[in-house]
């Protein structure tokens, strides 16, 4: 089991300079055989460039500058021309799948916030010996820096990567571990959870998680920071001021803050989700499909012109799905459950809150309003997410004791 781990380092002046410098490098690595791989693809013999061809000349670039490249692990820049493999592959797959991907595009140093190193041991190295509360990561070209580790490292750590987020630098480590000692069996308790806009989940049981609207809450605080962004004039990175590097670092840290309370929330209700139940099914959620944009509505009889599509409503919507963080939460909750040794199982969204739980009847009007459900066949009333939830699980049960383990 791989299990990943967060700390925050505390790097000085100078070994903040120095992972900016890298960053910085790896980044020009990265737009570099971006470039190449766009110009061999431009030229008429259309030769194409593999990760392979590119790997192989890394010997050759750090020998010409090694000031920029030759500095750093070599390890470290294969990983970066992985990372744009792997952009290239994802490209391609998307475009066979009939989708209309983006193709790969160039990084700012801005927009490039990690560097990874495939072994630890290789280019940088996890110091596991007992410092009190601080502990020391080295790498190469950046020296020791001093890391606040909040917890224990369980299993042999087996890759590291630098991060930066605004002004702080972390380390994230991946761990190769045992299976953990599965919790206590909850009494065969099972579950099926609903998730929603106005509440973020309701269960099976009739119970319901509030939404906790980080993103809403922080948007008056947002929209005046980006407003007070906005008022400098675009200019080049190097010639910034003080003020409108300030500007910046309060926006990022104010999505920060919305991020970390959306995963702090996320944790304690998949976490009191495991504890208390051996099963847990909830809808295979395509949340990508659930966020795209209305597609225009053409006014036949005027060129030019376009009808109403009800965008406006589907922006809101779409706003506060992101913020609810569907996909974070049920990635978490798949995570825990593996942990705990519960069993987590996914099923198909469609018509769970359309379809009476007594008597099986499904249309439309079963669901007159958003959070009322009313069987037209039967007469049945409830709550429609705790309906939906009831649906899920037993489209999950159906599931388990079709593939027993």
């Amino acid at each position: 089991m791989i299990r990943a781990y967060k700390f925050l380092m505390r790097p000085t002046v100078r070994q903040d300079q120095a992972l900016s410098e890298m960053l910085r490098d790896h980044c020009g690595l990265y737009n570099g055989a971006l470039q190449e791989r766009r110009d061999a693809y431009r030229h008429p013999s259309k030769t194409g460039v593999k990760y392979g061809m590119q790997s192989a000349q890394l010997k050759d670039i750090r020998a010409f500058d090694p000031e920029r490249h030759g500095r750093w692990s070599f390890s470290s820049q294969q990983a970066t021309l992985r990372r744009l493999d792997r952009a290239f592959t994802a490209f391609f797959r998307r475009i066979k799948s009939g989708e209309t991907p983006g193709y790969p595009r160039f990084r700012g140093v801005s927009w490039f916030d990690t560097v990874d190193f495939p072994k630890d041991g290789d280019g940088c190295r996890w110091d596991s010996t007992p410092h009190g509360p601080v502990t020391r990561v080295r790498f190469q070209g950046v020296g020791h820096i001093r890391v606040n580790q909040h917890r224990a490292v369980v299993g042999k750590v087996k890759t590291v990567s630098v991060k930066r987020e605004g002004r702080k630098w972390f380390v994230v480590l991946t761990a190769e571990q045992d299976q953990p000692e599965p919790l206590p069996p909850a009494g065969g308790s099972v579950v099926g959870i609903d998730m929603g806009i106005a509440n973020f989940l309701a269960d099976s049981h009739g119970e319901f998680v509030p939404s906790p609207r980080h993103g809403r809450r922080a948007a008056a605080k947002l929209e005046a920071a980006q407003r007070a962004l906005a008022r400098f004039p675009r200019v080049r990175r190097d010639k910034r001021t003080a003020n409108h590097r300030r500007a910046v670092e309060k926006v990022a840290g104010l999505h920060g803050k919305v991020r970390r309370q959306r995963l702090d929330h996320a944790h304690k209700t998949a976490l009191d989700l495991v504890r208390e139940h051996d099963f847990i099914a909830h809808e295979d959620l395509k949340i990508r499909n659930m966020v795209k944009s209305v597609e225009p509505k053409p006014d036949p009889e005027n060129v030019g012109v376009f009808l109403p599509n009800g965008a406006a409503a589907k922006t809101g919507l779409n706003r506060s799905i992101s913020d609810a963080g569907w996909g974070v939460f049920l990635t978490i909750l798949t995570s825990k459950a593996e942990s705990a040794g519960r069993e987590v199982i996914a099923v198909d969204p469609r018509n769970t809150s359309r379809q009476c739980p007594e008597c099986g009847h499904t249309a439309k009007e079963n669901r007159p309003t958003q959070d009322k459900f009313h069987c037209v066949s039967c007469g049945h009333s409830a709550h429609a997410d705790t309906v939906g939830a009831v649906n899920v699980l037993r489209a999950g049960l159906v599931r388990r004791d079709a593939n027993p383990a």
